[in-house]
Order: C-alpha cells, then structure tokens, then sequence
C-alpha cells in the first residue's frame, strides 16, 4: 500500500471511530437528560425536595422528590422508597403505582420513586443493558431509564481503594461507596450517595417515620430473594405478612438482618432511627450472571432459557418456568406486601396506624398490566406533573 493510500485509510479509520464516538456520546447524553413525567396522584397533599429536610441535597443530582399523603387524622408515618437500585425497575414501578392510586383512611406516606437517582442516570459498562424500557399503558406507553446499581461515576469520584463504611468501619468492595444500599446511615460530608442516605436519616427523625420500606429486585442465583428481610425491631411485623402472604396470595419468606452486617438499610434505619425498618427482595431473572441475551424484553417478561437450565441444575434459589418472572408479577408483590405490613403495622399499633385503601390487589395487577394503572400526564395540569 502506497503511502497515499495508507493516510487515506488511516482518515477514513480515523472517521469512522469519531462517528462512533459522536453518536454513542449522544446516546448517553439523551439517557442522562430523559425526564421522566410522573402525575403526583389524586391523594398527594404535599411534593417536598430532599433538600427540605437536608440542606446538603440542594442543588445536587439527587434532589429527590417526596410525595406525602397526610390523611389528616391521626396515625403513624410510613416512608417507602423505590430506586435504590435503578436496575431492578419493580420497585420505581411500584412506588408510583401506589401513588397514584393510594388512598389513606390514617396516618400518612411519604413515597420517593427514585430514591439514587444517579444511579438511574447511567446503564452498567460491559453489560449490554438496554438504555430504556416501555411499560404499555392504557394511553400508549411509558418511557423509563434503566440504570445500574451504582451512582454514577459522574456525580461521585474517585471511588476508594477500599470502602469503609461509617460509622460501623466495616470494609466493603471499593464501588460499594456508591451503591446506596452500602452507605446507611450516611455521612453529611462524604460523597453524594453517602450524603443522600445521610439525608434520608434526616427526613425520617424530622418525620418521625414509624415505618420503613426499601423496594429491591434480586437474582434467582441469590439466597436472599423472595423474602421480608427485617430489623429485629419489625420481626413480629414481617412474621406476620411472610405468613399471611403465603397462606393467601404467593409464597415470601422473612429473613432478619444480620447485626453485623453494616451499610445496609435494613439495618442502619433501624439502629440510627426509632423507624421500623423492612426491605423486599422480588425475583428478576435480569440480574442472574447466567442469563442469556440482556435486552428489554427479559427485563419486562422474566424469561431466560439459560436462567431456567440452572434451576434445573438446582442452582438457584427460587423456582423459574417458561412463564417466567413479569414485570407485572414482580410488581404485584411488591404492593401486596406493602398493603400487608401495613395492615399488620395498623393491628398491632392500632395508636399509629397507616390504612391504605383503593389499591389493586396482586391478582388485578397481575390480570390488568401495571400500565393500567399509571397516570397518563396529558389528563392532568402541568402542575401535577413532576420529573424524576
């Protein structure tokens, strides 16, 4: 090849890798900037910020929206969070699920949809993750993020040789600084994931939040899955649903949280608060390392050959057939969980209680689609529109 000819290669090489480069640039910039639009329900009283009860969250990417639904009687307070984990998407579903169409005889909610938004805002390098997913609706479909299970590196760097968790001093793998079910109960001065869970401490004294409930997906190659993972102070409380559950709607186990295992919300809102504190584990088929292609379709409709081979290997910890693990059934145990602990919170303390009526039931959710139940944006005032 002349020498001619070998810049000309050289250029056109050159090009082409600038392209690539222009257009992938484009594409997280877009999923980084994607809104979206969610409809504070019919219920909600109030929409604060993070910041409202931290000072530290002003102005920073994980500025949170609060929704509160105050019944105006007495009662208890009960937080509930979705978005710990931007990649396990049942528990942002489910959150807004619940807002839009709870309605509270008692006490009062406060449900945060996307509780690390960072992490929402970046997809796991090397991982193939679609950048969106659609949940069909009644009015067409609604667009979402997918994310990873950390911040992103974005709003938190550089990560540590180590990760030592405050105040415990335990030591976690490096990223865990910013995975937000590490860092509770948080560091006013450390970096933004530290600084959000420091602030949710906050709003749950300021609130005086009685109880506490953390939405979470995991792999079927997990022993922890399908479970009420409590704080010993909310045992009698997880019992009590894993029990009714099983015996009325679907099979879900009652772990307790390990004392010495630190960073976690299950534990540290329960030692760093006079909150209860629970967490739900639901299956996804998604997250297992041995699932095949990693696409939309096996993040909405659960199903995986490969993930099904290893159940016949008696490899996992939860059960999987060709009918898989749907987005609709993975968020239809997340909200009759939610109704349970509730209701059992309200019978055992029947001074704080938290009613909530008016919610589908697991077999509704399951029949009609979580999409039937999302609020479509162009039926309400721009002012109940609220981005996440």
């Amino acid at each position: 090849m002349s020498e001619k000819a070998l810049s000309g290669f050289r250029i056109t090489v050159l090009l082409i890798i600038s392209a690539i480069m222009i257009a992938t640039g484009i594409e997280f910039y877009n999923h980084r900037n994607f809104k979206e639009g969610t409809v504070a329900g019919p219920s909600v009283t109030s929409v604060k910020k993070l910041s409202d009860y931290s000072s530290i969250m002003k102005g920073s990417v994980n500025d949170t929206n609060v929704y509160i639904i105050d019944s105006g009687k007495p009662g208890g307070t009960a937080l509930i969070l979705g978005g710990t984990h931007p990649e396990e998407p049942s528990a942002n579903l489910a959150a807004e699920l619940i807002m839009g169409n709870v309605k509270i005889d008692s006490g009062k909610i406060m449900i945060v949809l996307r509780s690390n938004k960072s992490a929402s805002l970046v997809t796991r390098p090397g991982d193939a993750y679609p950048l969106y997913y659609n949940i069909k609706t009644d009015w067409g479909s609604k667009k979402y993020r997918m994310g990873d299970r950390w911040s992103s590196p974005l709003d938190s760097w550089p990560d540590p040789e180590v990760y030592v968790n405050y105040p415990s001093g335990q030591l976690l793998a490096y990223m865990d600084i910013r995975n937000f079910n590490r860092t509770w109960p948080g560091r006013l001065d450390g970096l933004i994931t530290e600084k959000t869970s420091a602030a949710f401490i906050e709003l749950i004294k300021k609130e005086n939040v009685d109880i506490f409930i953390d939405y979470h997906e995991a792999e079927l190659e997990y022993p922890v899955i399908s479970t009420i993972v409590a704080h010993q102070k909310g045992s009698d409380i997880a019992a009590m649903s894993s029990m009714m559950l099983t015996a009325t709607e679907f099979k879900i186990g009652m772990e307790f949280s390990p004392p010495s295992l630190h960073g976690l919300s299950h534990r540290e809102v329960g030692d760093f608060s006079d909150a209860v504190s629970l967490l739900f584990e639901t299956p996804e088929p998604f997250l297992d390392r041995v699932r095949g292609k990693t696409n939309e379709a096996l993040l909405l409709e659960g199903k995986d050959e490969f993930v099904m081979r290893a159940g016949e290997a008696g490899l996992l910890y939860e059960q999987i057939d060709e009918n898989g693990w749907h987005i609709d059934t993975r968020v239809a145990r997340q909200v009759a969980s939610t109704q349970m602990v509730l209701d059992t919170w309200s019978d055992f303390n029947p001074d704080k209680e938290v009613r909530m009526t008016s919610l589908p039931t697991y077999s509704e959710i399951r029949e009609n689609g979580v999409g039937s139940y999302l609020l479509n944006p162009s039926d309400y005032d721009k002012n109940l529109i609220y981005y996440e």
